[in-house]
């Protein structure tokens, strides 16, 4: 396939991800049951812990695990992050993708049982440790996982930036071609 087209390709795969995804909520239903089932799991070696849903009691605390619980929107950044990235093949792609998703995975059940430790046990460092989780190790979570990505996996290129420099270089390219 010819580079423009793949690139033609790829993010016409990432536009119609990002679409469904702000209308059916996919990271959402994957990863959901990921998270509730090992956490609850987890904090079972603790507590008492039932779970119905997206709700979950531990010693008798109520506790949601809503969606922003759930990370799918740092999910679908780590997959934009995947398909915006040049000269990856589709299985390496898939495969990069996997890996991080499980490690963003692991990170995310780890953090949500802290959270919750905390939170059971009236930590007065439960609303610190949130916050601090919340602004930034959420969006620190994705930019070191997609660091470790790219030098584990050697990747070369910059999501969108090669793209670009790719494109405009063609058509310099082309532009001396017809001066």
């Amino acid at each position: 396939m010819k580079p423009a087209n793949e690139i033609l390709l790829r993010y016409l795969v990432m536009v119609i991800i990002a679409v469904v995804s702000l209308t059916v909520p996919v990271f959402y239903v994957i990863f959901r049951p990921l998270t509730v089932w090992p956490t609850a799991w987890m904090l079972q070696l603790f507590y008492n812990v039932s779970v119905s849903d997206i709700n979950m009691m531990v010693n008798g605390h109520g506790i949601a695990i809503i969606d922003a619980c759930i990370a799918g929107s740092a999910f679908l950044l780590l997959l934009l992050l995947n398909l915006l990235t040049r000269e990856i093949s589709l299985k390496k792609r898939i495969f990069i993708f996997v890996v991080d998703a499980i490690v963003l995975l692991i990170l995310n059940i780890i953090r949500l049982v802290i959270l919750i430790a905390l939170s059971v046990n009236n930590s007065i460092f439960f609303d610190f440790t949130h916050k601090l989780f919340w602004y930034v190790l959420s969006t620190g979570f994705v930019v070191i996982i997609w660091i470790a990505s790219v030098k584990i996996f050697k990747l070369k290129k910059i999501p969108f930036f090669s793209d670009l420099a790719f494109l405009l270089k063609a058509k310099n390219r082309q532009n001396k071609r017809i001066d």
